[in-house]
């Protein structure tokens, strides 16, 4: 992608948009409210618009719109509540306690439900003072009711005007990462790349993918509009999106013994020929990434055909004079081949050429998607100090209560308890290694800021420049804040400042408080992760290891019914697929937070990183097999074939088995299976295939060992835990 393309990406993007529409709810309030003299009524009504705008995440537009009315209304209680018990110290930290812990456990439910606890919790800190009287208190709630009520009608009248417009955004990005994806396992041919460590930035890209891939399931799925549309645009971004998924996973099959392909094929050339094509494809993926956002009909930039060709005869060439087996060769190139026909049919929807479309291409596609509902019982399930949101919303409701009481013992200035607080809400996190993340980007951002803002206020006298700044600074930061959370802090705090700057106060006082006090609140949420019921990542390790092996487990045996002669229902194959993502993207996860927390935690951190990217070469063999088992006759599979999987499969059962996890779900191995009666050859493809499952056998024997180690130096980790509680 060109550098201007990539620049007018972002304005095109999602992040832009969101950021966009808070600052058209937020700052047309102040300016309309300063026109008539009342600014301070400005800002009060935009803090509604802002705080219903934070909780308005992607998604579908009935999730979106129940998001927005569930926090205007939850907030509008918080907020009573807070005014009624602010005149008692006592009774408000209490409140403050069981609200905190409350709203920290919406969690439980969906990432739209945290969103919302989050911000009632800050409507409840920005309202703990008791300067104001109960009366003026409704006033300012009724303020904040209008400001929720304006965002909400600007939202909802964008998502009528423009019912496609997120969808479009979210493919994108989704199209953006598939690429970055490719360009990663394109560099597993180049011979100077580290192996290792590109697998663990191909994990980590992983994770991303998937949280994309199931927003935009969310948006186009969950809105029946999307699917049940006959109009071009909903129809087109379906079929890309399933092309994508599809795309995706077939370059997962593109995964073989790179070390051994390097040591055979290094000094041929084709091997940086094979990365040359595979980044060509991911400019073609960028592309039409960029076309999709802008809203542009995407042209194809290059002509792969010759270009596969090219590498074909070269590949000849070297079987010919050098006599090495070129087979594996081969198949990688059938792979990019496929790879590059998925994206010329992508470009052949965008000129809405003849393409039947059937209606059963979308009618199981709700099987894909996770239901948003509210699920009591799973809140109930979660109340056990075992319930890493359990023992997070437990450390918020103590460490904001206790602080609140004993800024208030000290008479600490209101300003500063409530930027306190706020920096404690913002900072806690679940695990430590988030805490400790969050906790440098927002001390880091706040002094940046706050040496912009000041540079700004010294050198600008002009109310009208000031008041443009205040209307960019704010747009980018609230553009950034949910893709860099550094930068928009570094936007942020001008923003404040300028802020502060039209209601008469001493601005540079202000900034040295806020920089203070942001240092304090990290302080205590960064402490309080270590002492307050804190959650480490290696207490998840081994649940994460448990669902991950057996959604493997579950997506190879998918393979035992194409042995078998069977037909395999496109449905079940995919939703296997999908489990695997989503299994592979949690463990990755834990894995990446493991690494940041404290070295005396990291006993197991090395037979987490090889147990990581052992799955990640399982589940990519597991791919490449399974398309390689569809597209293969019968004639070509054996007995000794499906010996090899029941093998492997029972591997992957005994380390499962291995994992005994308390209310863990129960794990169902295959039983049955057909024994194949046909006669088989003996061909290439046979022998490829063998050659897959003895290679998938022997991973899954390293898994089982390795599963063992971590399992043995777990159980040592808890044994020294608990010998050391015993000594303090």
């Amino acid at each position: 992608m060109k550098r201007t393309e990539e620049f007018s990406s972002f304005f095109y993007s999602q992040y832009f948009a969101d950021g966009l529409r808070i600052t058209l709810g937020s700052i047309v309030p102040i300016m309309i409210c300063a026109l008539i003299g009342e600014f301070i009524t400005g800002t009060l009504i935009s803090l509604g618009a802002l705080i219903v705008g934070l909780s308005d995440t992607p998604g579908a537009p009935t999730h979106r719109r129940i998001g927005m009315f569930y926090c205007t209304v939850l907030c509008i209680l918080t907020v009573f509540i807070t005014a009624l018990l602010n005149s008692s110290l006592i009774a408000m930290t209490l409140a403050i306690g069981i609200l905190s812990f409350v709203f920290s456990m919406f969690a439980v439910f969906n990432a739209r439900a945290a969103t919302v606890g989050t911000m009632c919790i800050l409507v409840m800190l920005i309202n703990v003072d008791d300067i104001y009287t109960f009366k003026e208190e409704l006033t300012y709630l009724l303020y904040f009711i209008i400001g929720a009520c304006w965002y909400m009608i600007i939202s909802m009248s964008i998502t009528q005007a423009r019912p496609y417009r997120l969808a479009q955004q979210e493919l994108s990005e989704t199209i953006l990462h598939v690429a970055d994806y490719i360009r990663l396992k394109a560099n597993f041919y180049d011979i100077k790349q580290n192996l290792d460590n590109n697998y663990l930035k191909l994990i980590d890209k992983q994770v991303i993918v998937n949280i994309h891939q199931e927003n935009v399931r969310d948006i186009l799925f969950q809105s029946k509009r999307s699917i049940k549309d006959t109009t071009k645009e909903g129809r087109y971004l379906t079929l890309i999106f399933a092309d994508i998924v599809d795309l995706f996973e077939q370059s997962m099959t593109t995964h073989y013994d790179y070390e051994t392909i390097r040591n055979n094929y290094g000094e041929t050339g084709i091997l940086e020929q094979i990365k040359n094509l595979l980044y060509k494809v991911t400019h073609e993926l960028d592309n039409l990434a960029y076309k999709i956002n802008a809203n542009k009909t995407p042209t194809s930039v290059y002509d792969f055909d010759k270009e596969i060709e090219k590498i074909r005869y070269a590949i000849e060439k070297v079987d010919e004079e050098e006599k090495i087996n070129s087979i594996p060769l081969k198949k990688i190139l059938i792979n990019i081949r496929k790879i590059s026909q998925q994206v010329r049919t992508i470009y052949h929807y965008s000129q809405f050429k003849v393409i039947e479309v059937q209606d059963e291409d979308t009618i199981d596609t709700k099987k894909f998607i996770k239901t948003d509902l509210i699920n009591w019982q799973n809140f109930k399930d979660n109340i056990s100090i075992e319930s890493s949101i359990f023992r997070h919303a437990l450390r918020m409701g103590v460490v904001l209560s206790s602080t609140y009481l004993i800024l208030n013992l000290f008479e600490y200035s209101n300003f500063g308890t409530y930027w306190i607080l706020l920096t404690i809400l913002v900072i806690l996190k679940p695990g430590f290694g988030l805490t400790k993340e969050r906790n440098l980007q927002r001390l880091g951002g706040t002094v940046i800021g706050g040496i912009i803002g000041a540079i700004i206020l010294i050198t600008i006298e002009d109310l009208s420049i000031r008041f443009v700044l205040l209307i960019f600074f704010f747009l980018i930061a609230y553009s950034l804040f949910r893709i860099n959370y550094i930068m928009a802090v570094i936007f942020m705090t001008p923003y404040v400042l300028i802020m502060s700057s039209f209601t008469g106060m001493n601005t540079f006082e202000i900034a040295q408080e806020r920089i203070l006090d942001t240092f304090l609140g990290g302080t205590i949420a960064f402490l309080s992760s270590y002492i307050v019921f804190p959650n480490w990542e290696s207490f998840q390790i081994k649940s994460n290891i448990k669902s991950l092996l057996a959604a493997n487990y579950h997506y190879l045996a998918q393979a035992l019914k194409l042995l078998s002669g069977k037909p395999l229902p496109v449905i079940d194959y995919k939703l296997a697929r999908k489990e695997v993502y989503i299994a592979s993207a949690n463990m990755g996860s834990t894995f990446q937070r493991l690494l940041t927390e404290p070295k005396w935690r990291q006993q197991i951190t090395k037979e987490v990183n090889r147990f990581v990217i052992l799955n990640h070469i399982f589940s990519s063999y597991s791919a490449t097999l399974l398309t390689q088992l569809k597209e293969a006759e019968n004639i070509n599979f054996n007995n000794d074939h499906l010996k090899s999987l029941i093998k492997t499969l029972q591997n992957l059962e005994k380390t499962i088995q291995s994992l005994e996890l308390e209310k863990a779900q129960t794990f169902t191995p295959t039983s049955h299976v057909d024994k194949i009666v046909h006669i088989s050859i003996d061909s290439d493809e046979a022998k490829l295939i063998t050659d897959q499952l003895q290679f998938l056998m022997k991973i899954s024997a390293d898994l089982q060992k390795i599963t063992a180690e971590i399992i043995f130096k777990d159980v040592q980790a808890v044994e020294e835990s608990s010998t050391n509680e015993k000594k303090i």
